[in-house]
């Protein structure tokens, strides 16, 4: 009787064992990897939203900072106005595309009047796609929140922690 040649059933059972392993190592740290792009990616939209209400009220000292995270972008062609500043990426100014669904995995809304503003960015799904929400006010000064809660005003966002 010839020899058959290939794989036995217990091989190719051990092969897909090792690549189970392999996978459930390293699937977590993808995962956190992808969470800690997502909490980079909020804080640097956090720096441009800031710069861009010291910008607005810069160019319209009357009106103050921006009241809404919409009136600093303005969809393109953008023409400046105080309704659409044209000063951040409408997709941002939109809070994502399609409007409102996040940006990064994070949520993100400013106000303002015409002394101060506050911004913020809230995951949209703690522990998946980030584990802490930011704020910024007219300071300049970034902080966090541990629990990804979202924060509720300038009040609340003075008394966190600052991000180093």
């Amino acid at each position: 009787m010839p020899k058959l040649k290939g794989f036995s059933l217990i091989e190719l059972l051990i092969v897909v064992a090792i690549i189970l392993i392999i996978a459930a190592i390293a699937i977590p740290n993808l995962l956190r990897a992808r969470i800690a792009a997502n909490e980079s990616a909020a804080v640097s939209s956090i720096r441009t939203i800031g710069t861009a209400e010291v910008s607005y009220q810069t160019i319209y000292p009357a009106t103050g900072y921006a009241a809404a995270l919409t009136n600093l972008g303005g969809a393109q062609p953008c023409v400046p106005a105080v309704a659409n500043a044209c000063l951040i990426d409408d997709v941002l100014a939109q809070n994502g595309t399609p409007a409102g669904t996040g940006k990064s995995g994070y949520n993100f809304s400013a106000t303002g009047d015409v002394s101060t503003f506050f911004v913020t960015a809230v995951p949209i799904a703690v522990n998946k796609t980030g584990n802490r929400s930011f704020c910024g006010v007219a300071d300049a000064v970034l902080r966090f929140n541990s629990s990804g809660a979202a924060i509720g005003n300038a009040a609340a966002c003075l008394a966190l922690n600052a991000i180093n």
